[in-house]
Parts: C-alpha cells; sequence; structure tokens
C-alpha cells in the first residue's frame, strides 16, 4: 500500500486495565462515498507454513493472533479495511501506541510481514483487505492500547483500535486452582483426559521412539519461545533457571525426572490457547486480562500448520468449510447459522437457543471442543459431537462413528415423501443443498411407494463420511498434498496448473480391491444402453434422461427452472433429480438407491 505512515506518533502514559479491552472501530464520515469504509485493527496470527510459503524471515516468531501475549512475543498488527476500497484510494495509515504500562520502552516498528502475506483467515480474504501492518513487542506487564488512523481518497477514514495484555505464564497450577471445579467451569478434569494433557509426559516416557526433539518443545509445552526477548516465564525460562538439560534417551519414568516446575508448565495446557495468565490471575480471574475465546484459527494452527506432519491447518485452509458461503448469515437467519456458522454450530450443539447470527467460517473449535468436554473416551479426536442424528423424514441415525458430526448438517431438512408430494413449485422447491447423509442411509427420497435398496456404505464404512473424505494424506512428495484428504474434506482434486485429477480410492479398495483406481469405476449397465461404463457415468445418463422429461421436455438439463406451473408428478420426479444432484458424488455415496430413485421417476414420468 502506498502512504502507509510507518513513524508511529507514541504518547506514553502510567496505566492501569479498567473496563476496555476493545477499542472499537469509530468510522469517521470525512467524505461522502459510494461505498461506505469499515476497517478493524485485527491481530494477525502467523504460522510455520506461512513462514515458509511467503518466503519470510525464518527467525520470525510465530503468533496465535491472541489478544493476551507473553512479553517479548510478536504482536503483529494489521489494519483492516472493506475490500470493495479500492486500494488505490487508501492514503495512509498512522499508527498510535496510545497507551502503555508504567516502565515500558516498547515503540511500534515495521511489520516484517510483506505485501506478499494476504489477510490470516481464508474467509475474510474475501471481503478485507490490508491497509497497513505494523509490530508490537511488549516489554512489561499490562495493558498496551493501539489505534490505527485510516485515511482513503473516497470513502472517508475510519479509527481502529486494539488493547492488548502482556503477561508471564503461570502454568497449570494456578489455572487449575479455580478450573478444576467450584465457581469456575470445570474444563481441567475433562482436559486432563485428553491427547493434549499428556503430549509431553508420553514423549518423555519413550512413546514415540527416539524422534522425539526439542524442537517439539515449542507446541508441546507452555510458553516456549527460545528468542532472547522473549523472557515471560515459559518452559525454555524456567529450564534455563533450572539448568534442566533436554534428555538424550526416552523410556518410562522420564518423565518423573523431570523438575516439578517444568511439570506445572508441560503438555498442552489452558495457556497455549488462551495466552498467558498472570494478570488473569492477579485480578481474580478478570476475563478482560486472558483471551477468554477467539474466532481465529490461529490458536490450533500455530502448532497444526507446519509441515510436513502437522498439515491439519494447512488442509483445512484448502477446504470449502474455510470459505463457506456468507449468504445466509446476519440478522433474521437464525435457522441458517446452525450449520452455516460456525459459532451458530457450536451454539446448536450445546442447546443454546439465542446467539449471534454473525458469520464465521466452519473451522476447527466448529467440529473440535477442545476441553474434551464430549468426553474424549467415546469422542475421539475431541469431536464435538457424536450424538444421535434424525433426518427430517424421521430417520434417526446412531452408528455413524465420526461421520456422525458431519450428518447434524449434511441433510435435506425436509420430509422428502411429504414435501415432493404436496408442495407447490417455485424456485425454492427440493432438498436443502447437500443431502449426503440421506443418501448413505438411503432414505428421504420419493420412493412412489416402492422398496429402493440400498448400497453397503452406510454400515461398511466405519466412520462413514470421515473414512472416505478424511482418507490419509498423500505423500509431501505428491502434488495432491494438502489438497485431498484429511481435513480439505475432498477425496478428488484437479491440479490447476496440469489439469490432473488425483483420487483418493484407498478406502474404495478396502472393499471393492486393488483394481480400483477411480471412483468412475465399471458395475453395471445401469441405464440400459447396452454399455457398462463407470458409476458416475450411468448416474449422470439417468440424470440427463430424466431432465428430459422435464420443462421444457426433450432437452438435457444441468439445472432446473420450477415454478408454479409444475404439475406434482413432475415436481415428484424434479425432487429425486435435485436429490441426486445436490448429493454430489453421482452415486457413489449409495449406488443403488441414486439409481432407484432415478428410474422410478422415469418409469412414472413414461407411465410405466
Amino acid at each position: 500500500m502506498t502512504g502507509i505512515d510507518l513513524n508511529p506518533r507514541i504518547r506514553r502514559s502510567p496505566t492501569r486495565l479498567v473496563g476496555v479491552v476493545l477499542l472499537t472501530v469509530a468510522a469517521a464520515a470525512t467524505a461522502i462515498a459510494q461505498t461506505p469504509l469499515t476497517g478493524k485493527l485485527a491481530i494477525r496470527p502467523l504460522t510455520r507454513d506461512e513462514i515458509s510459503a511467503y518466503k519470510l524471515p525464518s527467525t520470525l516468531q510465530v503468533s496465535a493472533g491472541l489478544t493476551t501475549v507473553g512479553l517479548g512475543e510478536p504482536v503483529y498488527l494489521e489494519a483492516q479495511v472493506n475490500s470493495a476500497i479500492a486500494a488505490k484510494d487508501i492514503l495512509s495509515v498512522t499508527w498510535t501506541l496510545v497507551s502503555t504500562p508504567n516502565g515500558s520502552k516498547a515503540a511500534l516498528q515495521t511489520s516484517p510481514l510483506g505485501a506478499n502475506v494476504p489477510v490470516f483467515e481464508p474467509s475474510d480474504r474475501q471481503v478485507l483487505q490490508v491497509a497497513g501492518r505494523d509490530l508490537l513487542v511488549p516489554d512489561v506487564v499490562g495493558p498496551y492500547i493501539v489505534t490505527a488512523h485510516i485515511a482513503t481518497a473516497s470513502a472517508g477514514s475510519a479509527d481502529v483500535g486494539q488493547t492488548i495484555i502482556a503477561a508471564t505464564y503461570v502454568g497449570l497450577n494456578a489455572c487449575s486452582s479455580c478450573h478444576s471445579g467450584g465457581l469456575a467451569d470445570p474444563k481441567v478434569p475433562s482436559w486432563s483426559k485428553t491427547l493434549h494433557a499428556s503430549i509431553f509426559t508420553s514423549n518423555m516416557n519413550g512413546a514415540d521412539g527416539g524422534s522425539y526433539s526439542q524442537s517439539c518443545l515449542a507446541c508441546h509445552t507452555v510458553g516456549y519461545d527460545a528468542n532472547a526477548v522473549a523472557v515471560n516465564g515459559g518452559f525454555d525460562d524456567v529450564a534455563k533457571q533450572l539448568n534442566w538439560v533436554f534428555p538424550t534417551v526416552f523410556a518410562p519414568g522420564t518423565f518423573d525426572a523431570v523438575p516439578a516446575p517444568l511439570k506445572n508448565l508441560a503438555n498442552i495446557q489452558c495457556e497455549n490457547c488462551h495466552g498467558p495468565g498472570s494478570q488473569h490471575v492477579i485480578d481474580g480471574g478478570s476475563t478482560l486480562e486472558i483471551t477468554a475465546s477467539s474466532t481465529n484459527t490461529g490458536v490450533c494452527n500455530q502448532c497444526h500448520s507446519a509441515a510436513t506432519h502437522h498439515i491439519k491447518g494447512t488442509e483445512w485452509n484448502n477446504s470449502m468449510h474455510a470459505v463457506t458461503t456468507r449468504d445466509p448469515t446476519g440478522a433474521g437467519r437464525a435457522a441458517c447459522v446452525g450449520c452455516h456458522t460456525g459459532a451458530g454450530f457450536v451454539a446448536r450443539t450445546r442447546g443454546i437457543t439465542t446467539f449471534s447470527t454473525d458469520y464465521t467460517a466452519i473451522d476447527c473449535q466448529t467440529c473440535h471442543e477442545p476441553h474434551g468436554q464430549t468426553n474424549p473416551t467415546t469422542a475421539p479426536h475431541l469431536v464435538r459431537s457424536l450424538a444421535m442424528v434424525q433426518l427430517a423424514d424421521g430417520t434417526k441415525v446412531t452408528q455413524g462413528g465420526t461421520g456422525m458430526l458431519c450428518m447434524n448438517c449434511h441433510q435435506s431438512r425436509v420430509n422428502g415423501p411429504t414435501y415432493a408430494a404436496t408442495t407447490a413449485g417455485s424456485t425454492y422447491f427440493g432438498p436443502h443443498d447437500g443431502p449426503q447423509a440421506d443418501m448413505l442411509e438411503g432414505t428421504n427420497g420419493f420412493t412412489y411407494g416402492q422398496q429402493i435398496p440400498s448400497s453397503a456404505h452406510a454400515w461398511a464404512a466405519d466412520d462413514t463420511c470421515a473414512t472416505c473424505h478424511m482418507q490419509t494424506s498423500p505423500a509431501t512428495t505428491d502434488p495432491s498434498f494438502t489438497h485431498v484428504g484429511g481435513h480439505t474434506f475432498v477425496p478428488s482434486w484437479t491440479d490447476p496448473n496440469s489439469q490432473k485429477t488425483y483420487q483418493l480410492v484407498g478406502a474404495c479398495q478396502s472393499c471393492h480391491g486393488p483394481e480400483v483406481t477411480t471412483f468412475n469405476f465399471p458395475l453395471f449397465d445401469y441405464n440400459g444402453d447396452g454399455k457398462i461404463e463407470g458409476v458416475q457415468t450411468e448416474v449422470q445418463h439417468l440424470l440427463d434422461t430424466l431432465s428430459t422429461l422435464l420443462p421444457p421436455n426433450g432437452t438435457v438439463k444441468s439445472s432446473l427452472n420450477i415454478d408454479a406451473t409444475w404439475t406434482q408428478p413432475q415436481l415428484e420426479a424434479a425432487y429425486n433429480w435435485l436429490f441426486v444432484t445436490h448429493d454430489g458424488s453421482r452415486g457413489v455415496h449409495n449406488t443403488a438407491y441414486a439409481v432407484g430413485l432415478l428410474k422410478a421417476s422415469i418409469n412414472n414420468l413414461q407411465g410405466k
């Protein structure tokens, strides 16, 4: 960006945190503009993968993007404005360090993040752009207030701000004193049963053989940051004080020999995700002095986005969940955000009836409950809910492994048999997009009173959806690495450069044999044209045939323009066409059911 002021005016004054944690946006309209200016001051996370991908200095410190940070840890400040503002219209960003704690010598600095580094969240990149960046490295415990004045040529100006709390790490003992029960939410007992709570312990005791190394401590302990200025009571600081040396032999009993002050900071604890808690503890548990919750994925991706084997965050960045549509969000869309936003889904699973309808992506915390309160014994990987799912036609799904979570949203949301037979035609007619759970279970299509058979995927795949869509990612040398499987949730990807399509068929081969190399493998001549083609090709032929029987008749269609003139038999067939089309697998999820519905619809319209 041009015209950005990187020499901030700094005013220091003695402060004590009172009631302000976030200085909210105050837009000052200094000019009449066609596009209103909106902005915010974000604390940008930074991951190891990003440092590599954007060719940043390898010495840069990773950041979770929290408002509570340890002394000597970087705060990557980012002034953001709506992307509708032309970049050339951003005239300047003037940064001010409004206040600092007594004795602080901290000053705003030029951010090391270059212009090639985008806004952090994939969904935010669609609506926000970077107006300017700066850097703050706190040196004294307490609050720091930073503001930025954003001036534009045609959209006026905006003042945005942020309060940062600098603190030191206190470890599990301090957190447990309140969060093990009593008045505070008892999260420690459930957390203590998770893998986060024992990752350092188990590896010290030899769980990972001889491959465990000191480089793992940055994620497996609290506050570990070897940077010289990051002296904040983290694991590395206490280890240095105790002259503790990382062991070379890992075997049962090794963790027992770790000094008690280091055990207090061992494993992935509260402060890894919520930030250092010294000020929170000193002020009697004040939520103003801890990052109680965060809506950015930097909290998880500070560790889970580091190739070659910590790739969950990088995979998720390439998923549709990361950029899920914003349309069904906002005021009046409470019925939609239970699936279309992360926060809405969390509220829904908790039984909360009044919640925000603001947009948030389907992120890590949408599907994973980090404190283990969903019982890690029955919900592996901290999956938020594996409760019974009831589909709109009344079908109750009780066995589906971790794929049960997906079925909460990937369903038709209407009672197909009743809906198709009684609902008038309109542009909104049909099952909700994504009826995959219904298709997999072989239910909720319009069956014309027939018994439509089902394929075996619903019971043959132990984790249903997850079995196929979350297969192990290919090798790091494969072009499809981080683009298929895992937390991308897609089993197929086409390289935009080579146009080669990569398909994860390992889950198919476990039942269908090694000869299966594509999802579109041949089984039968389902459409009766005398040729046995791939399953997906056969189903597409049936879809095409059915579409020619729907208005306007005689033409193959890729979409249907349904209106009030359609007859009920046409609407019943259209429901099945939309049901199979919106499922998206072209028969792979449940070949027998998809084929059966389409054939029944074709026969009915042809009077057979």
